[in-house]
Parts: C-alpha cells; sequence; structure tokens
C-alpha cells in the first residue's frame, strides 16, 4: 500500500470553519460466534475547526464504536470497518498503515475516555504519565518533560499542580481524574479532540466545571470537539451542532437549538422528554418504552419501530430513507418527516 504524503499538509494552520474530520458511509461489524453485529451502518459527518459536535444515544447507538474506528483502536478481531471513509484534513486515514496511524493519535487527533481510573496507569504518578507523552512524541528530556506536565495539570486547574503530580490515580477524585486524562489528551496539541462520556459518574456540579473546561479549551485552541454522550442536558451550552444515533445509525442531524426547538425524529423526541423540568414538578418523568434492540437481531424495517409511539404498518417492513433532508443543515431518517417543513428555530 503506498503511504500518502500527509505531513506538510498536516502542518499548515488551520482557519475558523474548514472542514477538519469528515466521516462518509462509515459501517463496521463485530464477528463473534454468535453471528455479526452489525454496530455501524453507514454514518456520515463533517467535523469544522471551532465546531462543538454532540453525538447522542442510549447505550448501544453505535457512539463510542464510531469514536474508537476514527481513533483505529477498534478491537480486530472482532471488530472490523468494512465500508466508507474516515477522512482528515483531506486524508483517508483507514488506508494509511498502522505506523502511520499511531502518529495521528495523541498529535491531531486525541480521545478522553470515559473510565478515567481504567484508562490512566495505576503504578505511575499522573505527572509522569502526562510527560510520557512530550517525552516519546516531542522528545523532551524527562525535566523539561515534567515541567511541561505541571503547566497543563495548572491549565486543566488542577490545584497544587506539581504537588500533585507525584500522586497516583486512586489518591485523585474522580473529577481530577477526568481533569488528568484531559491534560493528556491536549499534551500535544491535538486539532480534533474527542470526548467519550466525560462527565460519566460525576456528580452535577462537577459536570459542569468539566464541561466549562472543554468549552474553554476547545475555544481557546480552536479544536474541533467531538462530544459523545447519551445526556441531552449535559450538552445543552457547549455543542453547536447534534447528532442523534440509534442502533449503529444516524437518526437526525440538527443544530443544537434547532433540535432542542423542534426535534424531528419520535427518539429524538423521547430523549428531550426524558430531561428532567422544573416545570414538570411532581409528574411521572417521560421514558422510551422498551430496549434498545439487539444487533444481532435488528428488527425488519426501521429499527425503532418496536418502540416508536407514532410507528405504522410501513415502519415495520420498509428501512426509513438514509436522509431526509429537512432544510439548512437539517436531516432525519424517518418515513414520516416532512422534507419541505420549516424546521429551522423562529426568528
Amino acid at each position: 500500500m503506498a503511504q500518502t504524503k500527509h505531513p506538510a499538509r498536516w502542518s499548515e494552520p488551520v482557519e475558523v470553519g474548514d472542514v477538519l474530520l469528515r466521516v462518509e458511509g462509515l459501517k463496521v461489524e463485530f464477528r463473534m460466534r454468535e453471528g455479526v453485529a452489525r454496530a455501524i451502518n453507514g454514518v456520515s459527518f463533517d467535523l469544522a475547526a471551532g465546531q462543538s459536535l454532540a453525538i447522542l444515544g442510549e447505550s448501544g447507538s453505535g457512539k463510542s464504536v464510531t469514536a474508537q474506528a476514527i481513533m483505529g483502536i477498534l478491537d480486530s478481531p472482532p471488530g472490523f470497518v468494512t465500508a466508507g471513509r474516515v477522512l482528515y484534513r483531506g486524508v483517508d486515514l483507514l488506508t494509511l498503515p498502522e505506523r502511520e496511524r499511531r502518529k495521528v493519535r495523541g498529535a491531531h487527533i486525541a480521545m478522553i475516555f470515559q473510565d478515567a481510573l481504567s484508562a490512566l496507569n495505576p503504578v505511575f504518578p499522573v505527572g509522569w504519565q502526562i510527560a510520557e507523552m512530550m517525552r516519546v512524541h516531542r522528545g523532551l528530556n524527562r525535566s523539561d518533560a515534567q515541567e511541561q506536565a505541571i503547566r497543563l495539570m495548572e491549565r486543566v486547574r488542577i490545584p497544587a499542580a506539581r504537588q500533585r503530580a507525584r500522586a497516583y490515580p486512586h489518591q485523585f477524585s474522580g473529577g481530577m481524574r477526568q481533569r488528568v486524562m484531559i491534560a493528556m489528551a491536549i499534551a500535544l496539541d491535538p486539532v480534533v479532540l474527542i470526548a467519550d462520556e466525560p462527565t460519566t459518574a460525576l456528580d452535577v456540579t462537577v459536570q459542569a466545571q468539566i464541561m466549562r473546561l472543554l468549552q474553554e479549551l476547545q475555544e481557546e485552541r480552536q479544536m474541533g470537539l467531538i462530544l459523545i454522550t447519551h445526556d441531552l442536558g449535559v450538552v445543552a451550552d457547549v455543542a453547536d451542532r447534534i447528532i442523534v444515533m440509534y442502533a449503529g445509525g444516524l437518526v437526525e442531524e440538527a443544530d443544537v437549538l434547532d433540535l432542542y426547538d423542534r426535534p424531528a425524529h419520535p427518539y429524538s423526541r423521547g430523549l428531550l422528554d426524558s430531561i428532567p423540568r422544573l416545570d414538570q414538578k411532581g409528574s411521572d418523568l417521560p421514558a422510551i418504552g422498551g430496549l434498545p434492540p439487539n444487533l444481532l437481531r435488528l428488527p425488519t424495517g426501521c429499527a425503532f419501530h418496536p418502540r416508536c409511539p407514532v410507528a405504522q404498518a410501513r415502519c415495520r417492513v420498509d428501512p426509513p430513507p438514509p436522509r431526509v433532508e429537512l432544510g439548512p443543515g437539517r436531516a432525519a431518517a424517518c418515513h414520516f418527516v416532512v422534507p419541505d417543513a420549516d424546521f429551522g428555530r423562529s426568528a
């Protein structure tokens, strides 16, 4: 396989609005003894410099698998990318040899994993782990790398960073471990940052602090930021655009305020309705009935139809159109959305 000449292109500065990452028709399947699970079914989206994109959906919808395919860290076997392209600044990462993919991770596209305690090495101090990024990728000596690690810990607001750099992961709270993970992710100044459930298992106050920190870093560095979450409330003030996934497919795409104002897909409406509201005190919280489908045995027709409150006979037989354009920047995959409806915000 011929190697793509990319370093010169990737060293050029990016402007706000430049497309950094383009995912086209991505398909991923897991080949297991029980059968083939089609985890991703033709997902496509763009991410621009300075843009925050939220990927929403319940567990099993394909959010994290999409991120792993972009990063090139799928466990294979059993996971295989079977179709599509992942273009980073015009270069298809899926065609690069593994040695070249490793140069992309961290330096160009970085990821914050959802379980910081598992992602961090328990036997090394956190400062050493952050400094290792600079030693390996930038060739800094031990002293300079440690100073850089301390500065990064200060940037993500870890108190007494010089002293805490000598502490081990188990000596930090959940929120502080997540800040360490963020420091590691931004250590090499990536252009794209993927945060996979960055606020899982954190209390509401700490969640807000972590989301505010990510927003500050994204605006400061003009990174493209992908936020993977199941919680619409978490991304309300951070995301510019949202894509909603269900059973490995993309069911809706919209600007964040448009989606909150008028969700087009029944699944998106169900997610929004499940957010607690102050004006609903004392009433039952609506929930989407049933469970996400087994990816080994997806329903015929629309994968959401067994749980959909507006499903009709057609939904049980015919797959929905993969993309119904609803206006500038708006699309949904449903038989019953209206293409020419005004799905934009009110002026």
